[in-house]
């Protein structure tokens, strides 16, 4: 999983990859911190093509998540050709992560 701190980077990411997961989080965030080998795990043995990006919002990228609405913690957003397609907010499970991927993964890189 990647670190993303500003707005170019995510601009690029997003911009020159297909699938791209993004979970918003924070260093003193557990769940945050429980949740983010599992979705690597996720990406790496159901959906090798997503990239996935780690976006710190307690450290050096406040700025970049208050730019783009997150004001609670843990987020994760979903973007396919640079659209954001799905966001989980706070309270989700990894197999509904999961469950959004898998259609519109299917569709846009097995095909």
């Amino acid at each position: 999983m990647q670190n993303v701190c500003s707005d170019d980077e995510l601009s690029t990411l997003l911009q020159s990859n297909p699938v791209v997961l993004l979970l918003y989080g924070g260093a003193s965030c557990g769940v945050c911190q429980a949740i983010k080998p599992q979705l690597e795990r996720l990406s790496s043995e159901k959906f090798p093509k997503l990239v996935t990006a780690y976006i710190d919002c307690q450290a050096s990228a406040g700025a970049l998540c208050a730019a783009q609405g997150i004001f609670s913690l843990p987020v994760v957003q979903l973007w396919f050709e640079g659209r954001r397609f799905a966001e989980f907010a706070r309270v989700f499970s990894i197999g509904e992560v999961r469950a959004a991927l898998e259609r519109p993964y299917g569709l846009l890189i097995e095909c």
